[in-house]
């Protein structure tokens, strides 16, 4: 009888397991099945290029049609997975269809983080994470719109910067005293907020929103010091929640996403999970870790085809991750929670700089603006769990492999 692999989700992940699993040398019958009615697509434009209308929608498709059909891979689009029963290896979907399993795979991702305010529900209020997202904020977009992102991470930023592209008005307001404050250390949220400021964004930080007014559409945001923000278009970004829900109802154990161990398998042997979804045990970082980024989700899936096709492979990259926000590229190796000591190399004024983050003299992390060759070396280096010299890794004229 042929062995049946389900994938649940249409995104980076999604697409790179089912061909994984034929390049490990799968024969049985894959199934993706995708909520969205799209082939899966490329994310990270949808905030750049795609926002800014730079990138037509037919350039976002991660393989086309056609690939599927060359490695035999069912694609069910626009169909939602309702139920999940793991002792019968069945799936119920929405529309009331029913499919077996004999292992399964989670690539379900996220949700955007909702806003709890009152007027949250008034036309003009987005957020953006699908196509039909990123259609629907650029029906409101027109000469002298106002807009309010409610959110300075990677997201809120970049959408910022896409917005300042098509000349309209931003305001981005931010619950913490900085921008992409988790995630980066108070230098490069100063260098961020300056460029922002630079190209006409007004960034108000230390501010909670606590409503949203309007009469008929959104006209207002208003934040918990009484500061009102006019808005005809409001982006809310403030994080991404995964997609745990078919999970839980299982029975699978979740920590912050579906719980898998190194190999991407859940509490359940025949059912694996990978990508924005799940939490994994990082041996370099020593704790639980749940990544949202393209690599980490292309990696998983590599890790996890390996591990369903009888390759036994332990999931242990440095993540990385990266954010286009005007001329500048932001590229980040590791993961700076918990750093002791910062160590800037370079000026910002050059815009190409890069900050260092030790832990007990290790590096863990490493943020590069326009710096390619240290982010490079970096990715290497802290996989090797080095403790460089902080005198000379300050100084951007001696390379980062030569600090140890």
């Amino acid at each position: 009888m042929q062995d049946i692999i389900v994938v649940i989700g249409g995104g980076h992940a999604g697409a790179q397991v089912v061909d994984s699993l034929r390049r490990e040398g799968f024969r049985g019958r894959v199934v993706l099945v995708c909520e969205e009615p799209v082939l899966p697509y490329q994310r990270p434009p949808l905030s750049k290029k795609f926002l800014a209308g730079e990138l037509e929608e037919d350039r976002l498709p991660i393989r086309h049609a056609s690939f599927y059909e060359s490695i035999h891979c069912e694609l069910m689009l626009g169909n939602r997975v309702g139920t999940l029963d793991p002792a019968a290896r069945t799936l119920r979907l929405a529309d009331g269809g029913q499919l077996s399993y004999d292992r399964l795979v989670l690539a379900v991702g996220g949700h955007a983080r909702p806003l709890r305010v009152p007027g949250v529900d008034l036309p003009g209020v987005h957020v953006l994470r699908t196509i039909a997202d990123v259609k629907a904020i650029r029906a409101h977009i027109t000469p002298g719109v106002r807009v309010a992102i409610v959110g300075a991470g990677y997201i809120g930023l970049e959408c910022a910067a896409s917005f300042r592209k098509l000349g309209l008005e931003v305001t981005v307001i931010e619950m913490m005293d900085r921008v992409m404050s988790r995630v980066v250390a108070p230098e490069m949220s100063r260098f961020y907020g300056d460029e922002h400021a630079r190209h006409g964004v007004k960034i108000l930080t230390d501010r909670r929103v606590s409503a949203l007014w309007g009469d008929g559409s959104v006209a207002a945001v208003e934040c918990s010091d009484g500061t009102q923000v006019p808005a005809d278009l409001v982006l809310v970004g403030i994080g991404l929640v995964p997609n745990t829900q078919l999970a839980n109802a299982a029975g699978l154990l979740c920590d912050d996403g579906i719980a898998v161990d190194g190999h991407c398998r859940t509490s359940d042997p025949d059912i694996y999970a990978i990508g924005d979804c799940c939490s994994q045990p990082s041996p370099l970082y020593r704790r639980r870790l749940r990544l949202e980024s393209v690599d980490n989700a292309f990696e998983q899936a590599r890790s996890a085809a390996a591990n369903i096709c009888g390759r036994p492979v332990v999931h242990d990259k440095t993540p990385w991750f990266w954010s286009d926000q005007y001329e500048l590229k932001l590229q980040i190796v590791g993961v700076s929670q918990d750093h002791d000591t910062v160590v800037l190399r370079g000026d910002p004024e050059s815009r190409a700089f890069s900050c260092c983050y030790l832990r007990d003299g290790e590096l863990i992390a490493l943020d590069a603006v326009n710096h390619g060759k240290d982010f490079m070396a970096a990715r290497k280096l802290i996989a090797e769990r080095v403790k460089p010299d902080p005198a000379r890794l300050a100084d951007p004229a001696i390379a980062i492999k030569d600090t140890i």
